[in-house]
């Protein structure tokens, strides 16, 4: 098991690692472009990730260090120096909307270590614990529908209110922790108006809660995102679905 270390202090190991890979092992470590699961298409137009592709490295022993960086792993923000390393393009980790997250971790995961992934799963019937291998590279996902303007907003209607929103990104989603919350987050615009103050109390006093929870539901069945599920073989030879996660030990072998 990986020990965790502190030899460098927190943003010092991202930077240094990103700038030795940009200043002199730009040809030698190999890189692949990514294509985001939204296929950038809930952005403003005028951001990189409109594009819907970002360039990222593979991970060098070097790197690991982030995995066991103990203040990192206390401040639970692992996952995103990982990214920041290794994503190449010209963005800003906390611009990327929280949905096109799980598809990063996934493709690093792949580029670092190879798309088998061993896991323990229950077998349904028989309640065992099984040994089985998952193939990221064939894990599915959902892609988005509906169309958004310029600003990467989208239009809902519902009982003669007009509401714009937005998939909230990776900074703010960290900040969410109530219905509420997450309403304020993601709605920028109530009929025509996009002050914060007339948007929280729409949602504290107009806001009913059948209707918050259509919108929300609304929100949910056109949010693209990658399908943490995989299906196994039982005891029996029959087939069975589960879920699984992606966490710091989704890199560790």
């Amino acid at each position: 098991m990986a020990k965790h270390t502190d030899r460098y202090q927190n943003d010092n190991l991202i930077n240094l690692a990103k700038n030795k890979y940009e200043e002199k092992n730009r040809g030698t470590i190999p890189s692949e472009i990514i294509t985001l699961t939204s296929e950038g298409k809930i952005y403003p137009h005028s951001s990189p990730l409109a594009s819907g592709k970002i360039e990222m490295r593979y991970m060098t022993a070097y790197d690991e260090d982030i995995l066991t960086n103990s203040s990192y792993v206390k401040e639970g923000v692992v996952l995103d120096k990982l990214l920041e390393s290794l994503i190449i393009t010209d963005i800003n980790l906390d611009d990327i909307a929280q949905v096109d997250k799980d598809g990063l971790i996934l493709n690093a995961r792949i580029l670092s270590y190879g798309a088998e992934y061993p896991v323990v799963v229950t077998d349904p019937k028989s309640g065992n614990k099984l040994e089985q291998t998952i193939d990221l590279s064939k894990i599915k996902t959902k892609t988005i529908d509906i169309l958004s303007d310029e600003n990467g907003e989208f239009d809902y209607n519902i009982s003669k209110h007009n509401i714009k929103f937005k998939f909230p990104t990776n900074s703010q989603s960290q900040t969410v922790s109530t219905i509420s919350e997450y309403l304020e987050q993601t709605i920028v615009e109530v009929n025509k108006s996009r002050d914060i103050n007339n948007i929280k109390h729409f949602i504290r006093y107009e806001f009913l809660a059948k209707d918050s929870k259509e919108f929300q539901k609304y929100i949910i069945d056109n949010t693209p995102m990658v399908l943490l599920e995989y299906e196994f073989v039982g005891e029996d030879g029959g087939a069975f679905t589960a879920g699984f996660q992606v966490g710091t030990n989704f890199f560790w072998i």
